[in-house]
C-alpha cells in the first residue's frame, strides 16, 4: 500500500501578503510601543536629565499710554524775614466768674461779653487770625501773611473753649489755637474739653496743640518723664483729631534746655511761653512770646495791647 503524499501548505498572513503585493505600507500603522528596559539592580550611572522646555511667554497687550499729569508747581516765596511783629494773644478762661473766685482766677477769666466785644473790635479794624503754623512758614520759608495778622491762643483746654469761645470765633470768621491736656480729656472731666469736642473743633479749622499729658512743671525732670508728657500729648491729640500737633505750650511757662531738646526730637516746630513780647524770629521759635489778656482789661486796654501801645 502506498504511503499518502503529505502536502504542506504555506499559510501567509493576509497583512504580509498585502505587503508583498504592494497594497499596504507598514508606515501607515503606528509603531508598537517600546518595552522599557528592565533596569539593572545596580545602575552604573544616573541618566542625564533632559532640559525642561522653556515655556513661551503669554503675550501681554500693550497698555494704552496715559499722559503724565502736570506736576503742581512748588510755590515760590520771597526770602523769609529775619523777624516779624505779630501779637500772639494769651487767654485762659472765657466764662462768668464762679462764686468766691480768688485774685488769680479773676485775672485769668474774661467774660463772654468782653470777649465778643474784643472779637468785634478786631474784625472792625481789619485783623486776620493766623495759626502758629502760618507764623512758622512765614519765618522759615517766607510764606506771606495777611494784613494785620494776629494769633489767638487759649491755654489748658477748659470746657468753655467749646461752649463759649468756639461759637464766637465761628460767628466772626476767626480761628484760634488751643493748648490741651490729655489726662482730663481721657477721664472726661466736666471742666475740660473732651476728645470729641477737640475733633469737632479741629475739623472746623481750629488748631489743637499740646500742653502736656498733665499740667506739671517740666523742669529738672528725667528724660522718660519728659517723653511721657511731651510725646504723650502729641500722640494722643493726633490720634483723636487726625491733625498734626506741631506746637507746645509750657505749663505755667516753665521750661529748661532738656524740655526744648525733647520737643525738638519729638518733631515739634516751636513752643510758646508766658513771657511778654510780640516780635518773633527763627531763633526763638521754641521761646515764642505772647501778650496776656487779663480779666480786668477794658476794651481800650485790650486794643492798646494788640497795637503794641501798652
Amino acid at each position: 500500500m502506498k504511503t499518502p503524499t503529505v502536502v504542506r501548505v504555506l499559510v501567509i498572513p493576509a497583512a504580509l501578503l498585502l505587503f508583498f503585493l504592494g497594497a499596504v505600507s507598514f508606515s501607515t500603522y503606528p509603531a508598537p510601543a517600546a518595552t522599557p528596559p528592565t533596569p539593572s539592580a545596580t545602575p552604573t550611572s544616573s541618566p542625564t536629565p533632559l532640559p525642561s522646555p522653556t515655556p513661551l511667554p503669554t503675550p501681554t497687550p500693550s497698555p494704552t499710554p496715559v499722559p503724565s499729569p502736570t506736576p503742581t508747581p512748588t510755590p515760590t516765596y520771597p526770602p523769609p524775614p529775619d523777624e516779624v511783629e505779630v501779637p500772639i494773644l494769651m487767654y485762659h478762661y472765657v466764662e462768668e466768674l464762679p462764686p468766691g473766685a480768688d485774685a488769680i482766677r479773676r485775672d485769668l477769666t474774661v467774660s463772654p461779653e468782653a470777649f465778643e466785644a474784643q472779637l468785634q473790635a478786631l474784625a472792625e479794624r481789619g485783623y486776620h487770625t493766623i495759626s502758629l503754623t502760618d507764623l512758622y512758614l512765614h519765618l522759615a520759608l517766607g510764606k506771606p501773611l495777611p494784613e494785620r495778622p494776629i494769633v489767638l491762643t487759649f491755654d489748658d483746654g477748659y470746657r468753655d473753649a467749646y461752649t463759649v469761645v468756639f461759637p464766637l470765633l465761628q460767628k466772626y470768621g476767626f480761628t484760634a489755637t488751643f493748648f490741651v491736656l490729655a489726662t482730663p480729656a481721657h477721664y472726661e472731666s466736666p471742666n475740660y474739653l473732651t476728645w470729641a469736642m477737640m475733633k469737632e473743633m479741629a475739623d472746623a479749622g481750629m488748631e489743637i496743640q499740646g500742653h502736656g499729658r498733665d499740667h506739671v512743671d517740666l523742669r529738672n525732670r528725667s528724660y522718660e518723664f519728659l517723653v511721657y508728657q511731651i510725646l504723650g500729648i502729641k500722640e494722643a491729640v493726633e490720634y483723636h483729631t487726625g491733625k498734626p500737633v506741631r506746637f507746645f505750650c509750657y505749663p505755667s511757662g516753665l521750661y529748661d534746655d532738656d524740655v526744648i531738646a525733647v520737643l525738638r526730637s519729638a518733631g515739634y516746630w516751636g513752643a510758646v511761653t508766658t513771657q511778654y513780647g510780640r516780635v518773633h524770629t527763627r531763633e526763638n521759635l521754641f521761646t515764642l512770646q505772647r501778650v496776656r489778656i487779663r480779666g480786668t482789661d477794658s476794651l481800650e486796654t485790650f486794643l492798646a495791647k494788640v497795637e503794641g501801645r501798652y
